[in-house]
Order: structure tokens, then C-alpha cells, then sequence
């Protein structure tokens, strides 16, 4: 197992981000019970619920998810396919489509109700509010308009800027991203790039708008190993230099390790362990979690690549078993686990969905 502790950002990082920051931070809230100052979360997600309509019935996707992300702060979502991360980013901005749906739950992003909004209203969200960078960047790009003319389209559909304001801000955009000839780029169509170039530019889209919230799923999933790391690093350093809070989707531990404040771990739509980066790689607490840090490769003593997987497979959907959905590739389940679902049971900012966590032994 790679030695994830090594990765595991410093304390107070986040702090020291919204410092460096140009800024204002999050308004404060006085805490009635302690009298201590507390920052209001600035996305709080409770009970969200996706589902998809197959054949007459309603297959849950995501099943009463809840987090939140603080201002700053750069929440890590981790899990196999199909877990449902990738599900929860896009249900935020409201871009499911028919027969996924958003079947409950609420979503609220600095005190506004999202989940409430009109198809109208949220166009006005994303973007503004809220960037994306989505794992294909041809995804977010338009084929038939130069890169030039979508970042200041964006801009201006947001911010009180003229043609050439938004045209200089474009081009610094794409200098900061690292883009050599950013003026090039910025007349360029998206098919004259290459992978790693028009990812840089689904960046300086997602961030061009000054959101509060960029959602980055799976952001250099597609580019060449080379690429990637360059990519990782770009991203941390914008997310430095703004101080945007950012929901990081991603499979990869390590990515979390290296990026994240927090961690949540889904599977099977479901949240099953959340904590601060440094307590969850120190020290798992659902089985789950742990078979994910042991599943990242690593360098044996002789130099060859080694990777302990998981048994088994996620279940569909329609398929998740009773009781625990991890139950049965998990070797410390027991009658409990195949009968009754684990609550997210917190304990001092640590919390998993265990009947038997890894920090207390099965009789």
C-alpha cells in the first residue's frame, strides 16, 4: 500500500489559502450553545436522493447523501464507478437527464435553496456561482466557437465587463493556466488543442466567472499520465491563489491525499465515511475505505508493481443488498450487517457507516 500519510496536506492549510486569497472570508457565526465563532458552510447538502425510472420503477442512485463544503475548503469525494460521486456533483447543478431525476433532499449554496430554483434561475447559478470542470473537456467545450469567444461570452453573461475587458481578462485567464500563446489559444477552436490544453481552458472556464464553488469531477482522468500531474498541480495552485472552495471527484485516493481538507467516501449512492484528510488516511474506520488505500498500486521490495483489489464488484442498480451494501465483499461482516443499513454514526469529527468499524474488534 502507498504510504498515503506522506501526501496528507498540513494543518491549516485551508486557513492559510483564504489568507493568501484576495478574498473577504466567509461572514462568521456566533455559536449559541459554545459562544465560539463558527464559519457558515457555504454549500450544505442534506438527505439528496437521485433517482432513475426503469421499466416502472424508481432505482435509487444516490440515497439521502449529506455533506457540506466550507468556504475555502476543498472536499475530496472518493469511491469506485458507480458509487455515485460523480452523480452528486452533477444533481448540485441540476444538469441530471431524463430518467435520472432529483428525487429529494435540498441544496442549499449560501443560504439559497437551489433545489428550489427555476431551470432559468440555475442557468444563472452555474457558472457565476458555481464552476465545473467535467472529466471530458470536450464535454464543456463548444466545437464550432473559438476558445476566445467562450470565455468572454461567459464573463460577460456574468460580470459587468465590455468586449475588451473581457477579451484581456480572457487572455490573462489563459496565461495563468500556463497555455503557451495564450493569444493563439485564444483564437483557436477547441479541435486545434490537445487534451492537456483544452483541459487547462475547461479550467479557466470554470474559474473565469470568479464562482464561489468549482465541482471538478474527474478532472485529469482523461489526459496522459504525463499530463496529469501537471494538471493536479495547476489546480492547487489556482484554488491557492483564489481561495474557491472545490468539491474534487476522483477515484484516486493519492489525488485526494495531495488536494483534500476532507474526505467523503460513497458507495453504492451511499456516504459512508467523512473526515478531515489527515484523521481518515491515518486511521479508516470503514472496511471500505481501508481496501481503497490498499488498492492504490504500489512498488513491492523487488520493483514490481503491486495492487491489492478489493473482492467483488459494486452492486448495480436494483441490485444493493439489505443491511450494509458493502456486506458482501467485506470480511468483517456478520448477521447485523446483512440485516440492518449502519447509520453515518459521527465520533469527534470522524464518521462511518459501520456496525463494526475498523477501530473496534468483532466478537
Amino acid at each position: 500500500m502507498v504510504d498515503l500519510a506522506l501526501a496528507v496536506p498540513g494543518a491549516g492549510r485551508a486557513g492559510r489559502r483564504r489568507q493568501r486569497s484576495g478574498r473577504s472570508p466567509a461572514r462568521p457565526l456566533q455559536s449559541e450553545d459554545q459562544g465560539a465563532l463558527v464559519t457558515a458552510p457555504l454549500l450544505e447538502v442534506r438527505d439528496l436522493s437521485v433517482t432513475l425510472a426503469r421499466g416502472g420503477d424508481e432505482l435509487p442512485v444516490l440515497d439521502k447523501v449529506s455533506f457540506d463544503i466550507a468556504p475555502g475548503e476543498v472536499l475530496g469525494v472518493v469511491g469506485e464507478s458507480g458509487a455515485g460521486k460523480s452523480m452528486a456533483g452533477v444533481a448540485i447543478i441540476d444538469l441530471l437527464v431524463p430518467p435520472l431525476r432529483r428525487s429529494g433532499g435540498t441544496i442549499t449554496l449560501g443560504g439559497e435553496r437551489l433545489d428550489l430554483l427555476t431551470p432559468r434561475q440555475m442557468r444563472r447559478v452555474r457558472g457565476k456561482r458555481i464552476g465545473f470542470v467535467f472529466q471530458d473537456p470536450m464535454t464543456s467545450l463548444n466545437p464550432v466557437l473559438t476558445i476566445g469567444r467562450q470565455l468572454t461570452d461567459t464573463m460577460r453573461r456574468h460580470l459587468p465587463l465590455s468586449r475588451n475587458e473581457a477579451r484581456e481578462r480572457a487572455i490573462a485567464w489563459l496565461t495563468r493556466t500556463g497555455l503557451p500563446n495564450p493569444a493563439r489559444v485564444f483564437a483557436a477552436a477547441p479541435h486545434e488543442l490537445s487534451g492537456g490544453q483544452r483541459q487547462r481552458v475547461v479550467i479557466a472556464l470554470a474559474l473565469c466567472a470568479e464562482p464561489d464553488l468549482v465541482i471538478a469531477d474527474e478532472p485529469t482522468t482523461a489526459l496522459d499520465v504525463s499530463v496529469q500531474a501537471h494538471m493536479l498541480q495547476l489546480l492547487r495552485d489556482l484554488h491557492e491563489e483564489t481561495g474557491t472552495a472545490m468539491m474534487l471527484i476522483t477515484h484516486d485516493l493519492g489525488v485526494i491525499a495531495k488536494m483534500a481538507d476532507r474526505v467523503a467516501v460513497f458507495y453504492a449512492g451511499r456516504l459512508i465515511e467523512t473526515a478531515r484528510t489527515e484523521m481518515l488516511i491515518a486511521r479508516p474506520l470503514h472496511p471500505y475505505t481501508a481496501g481503497l488505500m490498499q488498492a492504490t498500486p504500489a512498488l513491492d521490495a523487488a520493483g514490481v508493481m503491486r495492487v491489492k483489489a478489493i473482492p467483488g464488484s459494486m452492486p448495480g442498480l436494483g441490485a444493493t443488498p439489505p443491511g450494509c451494501a458493502f456486506h458482501p465483499r467485506c470480511n468483517r461482516s456478520r448477521d447485523l450487517c446483512r440485516q440492518v443499513t449502519p447509520p453515518l454514526a459521527d465520533a469527534g469529527g470522524h464518521a462511518a457507516a459501520c456496525h463494526f468499524p475498523l477501530r473496534q474488534e468483532v466478537a
